[in-house]
């Protein structure tokens, strides 16, 4: 009876465990795949040593050389998340995000812009959202975001993705090229190349620097080229380390044009380790709840089950009975025949 007991409840545990096992695999493991709620602020440091850039510094347009600073923020925004509706209700979450760039040897800022946008928990992609805005100047404007902006999706593949750049307003490819280790992770390796793009300047803002750089043009574009490689770690998405070798040149209509950009920032040491512990971590989180997790339930699960269906299957068998005066095991006809045989014995000799 004790045996059946024991093993009864050792069968439930491993069942239990079992249920378990495919809890995590099958909800926990999902959920921890996606961007947290309460995720925290975070920021990424990039530095371009023996840079050319414009400045405007007091009304006055000077192209200058040095080493730049670039510092980007991006945060949560809780209440607009909260407000979100429709098909964005659960699957999004809103940002705030930011860059500075500056000079490190006066903090003298060169430019700046702060954004609003809506991505994908899972995929980390912009989402059409009605709230996203940007400022690149002291004043909101509307803006349509898409593709990657800030990370990759979780579960990020060796393919073709479109990364948002700010200066066009528009995604473009950026292919898979290979993969890469870094601080110890496996990282994938993107690059996208941006070749003489039009870069969107505000036609008063175009005005003053035209007239500063290039003296008696009437009208001209700002040309872009960008060539953008990131590092990401697939399991999470995120970027451990991100390069732009950027280049931005004036030319007005007449022909002429002047360098107003040439500048390759690199993610700082600094950010590559912090990025890559963040990373390291996440992705063990992510292990734990879909792989080992699930694994170690499953197999603890199994080994409780199959020791509690033996005790229970052989606590059910029927016991064998020791006749006094026999050998264990002896069957009880075979004893009777035995004492048969006696007591026929004994009446003969009593005849005698």
């Amino acid at each position: 009876m004790k045996s059946r007991v024991i093993g009864t409840v050792l069968f439930g545990f491993g069942v239990l465990a079992l249920v378990f096992a495919g809890g995590l695999a099958f909800v926990v493991a999902p959920s921890a795949a996606q961007l947290p709620y309460d995720m925290e602020l975070t920021q990424s440091v990039a530095e371009a040593s023996n840079a050319r850039f414009m400045q405007i510094t007091n009304g006055q347009v000077v192209v200058n050389s040095g080493t730049l600073r670039s510092t980007v923020t991006v945060q949560p925004d809780a209440g607009s998340t909260a407000k979100l509706s429709g098909d964005l209700d659960g699957t999004a979450l809103v940002w705030v995000a930011g860059q500075q760039v500056q000079r490190t040897d006066t903090s003298d800022l060169v430019s700046a812009y702060s954004t609003s946008l809506a991505v994908d928990r899972k995929s980390g992609a912009a989402q059409d959202w009605t709230g996203q805005w940007l400022d690149t100047g002291g004043e909101r404007e509307a803006v349509k975001y898409s593709g990657q902006v800030y990370k990759f999706p979780f579960g990020t593949e060796k393919k073709t993705y479109q990364i948002f750049d700010r200066d066009i307003l528009a995604a473009k490819d950026a292919v898979f090229v290979k993969t890469e280790e870094i601080q110890g992770l496996e990282t994938y390796q993107f690059q996208q190349t941006l070749t003489d793009e039009t870069q969107n300047v505000p036609a008063d803002r175009l005005s003053v620097i035209l007239g500063a750089l290039l003296p008696g043009a009437t009208d001209g574009s700002v040309k872009y080229s960008n060539v953008r490689t990131v590092w990401v770690e697939p399991k999470t998405g995120a970027y451990i380390k991100v390069q732009e070798q950027q280049k931005k040149q004036l030319v007005s209509t007449d022909g002429r044009s002047v360098d107003i950009l040439d500048a390759n920032f690199a993610y700082t040491d600094e950010t590559v380790k912090k990025s890559a512990d963040t990373a390291k971590a996440n992705v063990s989180k992510l292990n734990l709840a879909g792989v080992w997790g699930p694994i170690g339930l499953a197999v603890l699960g199994l080994v409780l089950a199959i020791i509690g269906g033996i005790l229970v299957t052989r606590s059910g068998k029927p016991e064998t009975v020791a006749v006094p005066g026999q050998w264990a095991g002896t069957p009880r006809h075979a004893a009777k025949e035995d004492d048969d045989e006696a007591e026929t014995t004994q009446v003969t000799s009593d005849k005698a």
